[in-house]
């Protein structure tokens, strides 16, 4: 496949940093990490779930982008909060996350987001491969974790999530 079913900002930002990677067509309905592997067939443990925080408590307000695998939970109270230096920090609604990154929830993707820190959990880059967002909800790709350090801005986190409990993964 070629990347021209990504959103531009995506496949150019993987063109010019030279990002390996393969993308994958995916019906939207299909979109969202539990969904997309069942019927897929990827497991949680591939699934690199990228999520904006944001802090509107302090003028101005604090975002970043934070990538986790399907498995664990962002640490959005103790992690995140210290990350960006602040004392509140929460999920951003979609209608936040589409206007900073210019991406749908269920397709938002660390390629192609400009002018954001991007905190990659370390877990992240133990898996073998993951598969991420597109940019929309028609396409994901595909990658091997390392590639993810050729994008300007990302940092890579220890214990930026946590485990979930078996139960919790199920219900996502």
């Amino acid at each position: 496949m070629t990347d021209t079913i990504l959103m531009a900002e995506v496949a150019d930002a993987l063109e010019l940093h030279g990002v390996r990677h393969d993308v994958l067509e995916c019906s939207p309905e299909l979109a969202d990490t539990a969904a997309f592997c069942e019927h897929y067939g990827f497991t949680l443990e591939e699934a690199a779930n990228t999520i904006v925080v944001t802090s509107k408590k302090v003028d101005p307000p604090r975002y970043a982008v934070c990538v986790v695998l399907g498995t664990t939970r962002l640490d959005v109270n103790r992690a995140v909060r210290g990350l960006l230096g602040v004392k509140r920090a929460s999920f951003a609604d979609a209608d936040t996350t589409t206007a900073l990154t210019g991406m749908l929830v269920g397709g938002v993707t660390a390629p192609g987001i400009q002018g954001l820190p991007i905190y990659v959990d370390r877990a992240v880059m133990d898996a073998d491969r993951v598969v991420m967002g597109g940019g929309n909800r028609s396409n994901k790709i595909v990658l091997a974790p390392a590639e993810l350090r050729k994008l300007p801005g990302i940092e890579v986190v220890d214990g930026l999530a946590t485990p979930r409990e078996p139960a919790d993964v199920l219900r996502d």
